[in-house]
């Protein structure tokens, strides 16, 4: 859980992050004017669905985003008063894996075919910390250790193709915390995954936050994963937050019709009382708007019940106390419904 302590600050602060891409079609904003800050210790999830911006804005703050196509139009992400996005590239390296480090969605692709698992994890750590092999070595199989593989030593001189899919996985995460970084990016970490390990990596994740005190920011389309493991979440759609919360804050009191119609897509076992049949899926209407095509105004509205005229201008973000953020014209009409 974050530190609640008088006079903490946040970990890692992103004021009004935008970026484009150049397409074919003409200049997509896939994010634009996020904010958001991590508090020490805390998990906050990214949620939204597919096209949304949740990874470009996790790899923006490591500037991992290629360029061209995309660039950066604005915004600063503030690490210990430095701004990840005006660093040169030589200190944003030194950054990468000791401050801030990211666990990929697809291991596979992400480790290095032709360099066995602890080879990556022990460069890893020679990078940062500047110690002889052998000792990284060392390291690499302690961590391996760690995120609970079992024979580390045995594992640490295998190849990835070699591991299963969930220890891929377990063995990114021992790369992503060898150096001990004050926050971790982990994108669609269990999308792979069986629902089993999906499980036993999202216990090693809140596991491993809570023994090293690591900030976890977590980009997942699924709310089943956000409810288990999240403090605070953020709903994001067409490159723009749209609401803000606690997890039991969202989940008992959500605002945002997008919010409400990601809540209510959730399949659920049983039927609802008095009815004989199981109950109808509810989907969302409509599609993502492409980035270049994106509408005036509220980006939702075209699949919205509530949209009128109003939702012509782009709505404010409206603080509804609590730490409840949410930014819709119709937030009264969507909560009586």
């Amino acid at each position: 859980m974050p530190d609640d302590s008088p006079g903490t600050s946040p970990v890692l602060e992103v004021s009004h992050l935008t970026v484009e891409f150049d397409t074919p079609d003409g200049v997509g904003r896939a994010v634009d004017d996020m904010s958001f800050a991590v508090d020490p210790g805390e998990t906050l999830a990214i949620v939204g669905e597919s096209g949304c911006g949740k990874s470009i804005t996790a790899m923006s703050i490591l500037r991992l985003v290629p360029s061209p196509p995309g660039r950066l139009v604005a915004g600063t992400a503030m690490l210990d008063e430095r701004n990840l996005l005006a660093l040169p590239e030589s200190a944003m390296r030194d950054v990468r894996g000791r401050d801030i480090a990211m666990i990929f969605q697809e291991p596979m692709t992400a480790l290095n075919p032709v360099l066995t698992v602890g080879y990556q994890i022990s460069e890893t750590v020679r990078r940062h910390e500047k110690c002889a092999r052998r000792e990284a070595r060392e390291r690499a199989v302690e961590m391996l250790r760690l995120v609970r593989i079992p024979e580390p030593e045995q594992r640490a001189r295998e190849f990835p193709h070699q591991l299963s899919g969930g220890m891929r996985q377990r063995a990114m995460i021992a790369m992503a915390l060898s150096c001990q970084p004050r926050v971790v990016i982990a994108d669609e970490p269990t999308t792979a995954l069986d629902v089993t390990i999906q499980d036993q990596v999202l216990d090693l994740l809140n596991d491993l936050r809570t023994r090293l005190n690591t900030s976890v920011i977590l980009i997942t389309h699924d709310l089943g994963v956000v409810a288990e493991s999240a403090d605070r979440v953020i709903v994001m759609y067409a490159g723009r937050k749209v609401e803000e919360a606690s997890v039991g804050e969202l989940f008992a009191n959500p605002k945002h019709p997008y919010t409400r119609g990601l809540l209510a897509s959730v399949p659920r076992l049983g039927t609802l009382e008095g009815d004989s049949d199981p109950k109808q899926l509810t989907e969302i209407p409509g599609i993502v708007p492409a980035l270049t095509q994106l509408p005036v105004g509220c980006s939702f509205a075209p699949r919205c019940s509530f949209a009128d005229e109003a939702c012509g201008a782009q709505p404010e973000y409206a603080d509804l106390g609590h730490g409840h953020f949410s930014a819709c014209w119709h937030i009264a009409e969507a909560a009586a419904s």
